[in-house]
């Protein structure tokens, strides 16, 4: 579109100084003549931009006049890299605008800007695995989503039936290679996983967005509900201070140590949806794990042991002759 190849020129003249019609064209992929009309429309519409004929000539902003289309400092310029550099791989296009970036920056900036682009690389399968690519219909749902229009989902719920529903796709969040679809319905504000969506057809009609929405702020209340579910029980637990870190990698941010012990144990408080999958976690641990309170876990704890030394204690696997 002319308006991005306007706003790259300008950009250009701003991290350049200077720029010949002929450059203009090589760096935007373009033709002479046209690199020549869109500085000539930038001149017209008032960007203080002019050409100095002669060899040594070119095209540049007055005065050096600066505009502000990055509004980067040097600290959000390396940010910038940092976190997106590392997809450029798997993004051509995304590569190429970083690299008409880099090529705007101010030249104080360059360097750090592309040394971060180098600095880290993002490997997000886990060993043994394969990479996770993101869903198919993620780039259909980001396209609604831009574009602003309804989308018709067809969506199946855990063990549920699929089921066709008119949504207003209000955005997309990545979780962990998990794609979700925060969306806007006539029962309120819902969630999506991506890969439960079967089909997604954009339609003509314009989405209605929520005046002053915050995807970012939205996510969070998402979470918060989530991690709210997820932890309706608690329990105290007495284990080896050692093996704090342990449980706390068996429960993540649902294990507290409240403190210690005389012997040196760790009370550590946990939390999951039910007392069953408490019991559930801490069953392997045996003698080891000493659930303090509720009653109920340490009731579950009890009925799964009664069941494995049912199912494995010697007499138990000793069959009567018939």
């Amino acid at each position: 579109m002319r308006a991005d190849r306007l706003v790259a020129a300008l950009l250009l003249l701003q991290g350049r100084g200077r720029l010949t019609a002929s450059e203009l064209a090589g760096e935007l992929e373009i033709s002479v003549a046209t690199a020549r009309r869109d500085l000539e429309a930038l001149s017209a519409a008032g960007i203080p931009v002019y050409p100095q004929p002669g060899r040594g000539g070119g095209w540049s902003l007055v005065g050096g006049a600066r505009t502000d289309l990055t509004g980067l400092t040097a600290a959000e310029a390396r940010a910038l890299f940092l976190l997106l550099g590392p997809a450029t791989p798997a993004a051509p296009a995304l590569t190429s605008a970083l690299r008409k970036l880099v090529r705007a920056l101010p030249a104080t900036f360059r360097a750090d800007a592309e040394a971060a682009a180098r600095a880290v690389v993002s490997d997000p399968a886990g060993w043994g695995e394969a990479g996770r690519e993101p869903p198919a219909l993620v780039r259909t749902l980001q396209d609604a989503v831009v574009a602003g229009r309804k989308v018709r989902l067809t969506y199946a719920r855990k063990g549920g039936e699929p089921a066709e529903r008119l949504v207003d796709p209000l955005g997309l969040v990545d979780k962990d290679g998990l794609w979700y679809l925060v969306a806007g319905t006539g029962a309120g504000r819902r969630t999506y996983r991506v890969d439960r969506v079967t089909a997604a057809e954009p339609t003509e009609l314009p989405a209605e967005r929520p005046d002053g929405f915050d995807l970012a702020a939205e996510w969070e209340r998402v979470v918060g509900e989530v991690e709210r579910r997820r932890s309706l029980v608690t329990a105290v637990v007495l284990v080896a201070g050692r093996h704090a870190g342990v449980l706390r990698d068996h429960f993540g941010r649902h294990c507290e140590v409240l403190g210690h012990e005389p012997d040196g144990r760790a009370r550590v408080r946990v939390a999951a949806p039910m007392a069953l999958s408490i019991a559930e976690q801490l069953a392997g641990w045996g003698a080891q794990a000493e659930v303090v309170e509720p009653e109920e876990v340490r009731a579950e704890l009890a009925r799964i042991g009664a069941e494995l030394v049912a199912r494995y204690a010697p007499e138990a696997r000793v069959r009567p002759e018939g």
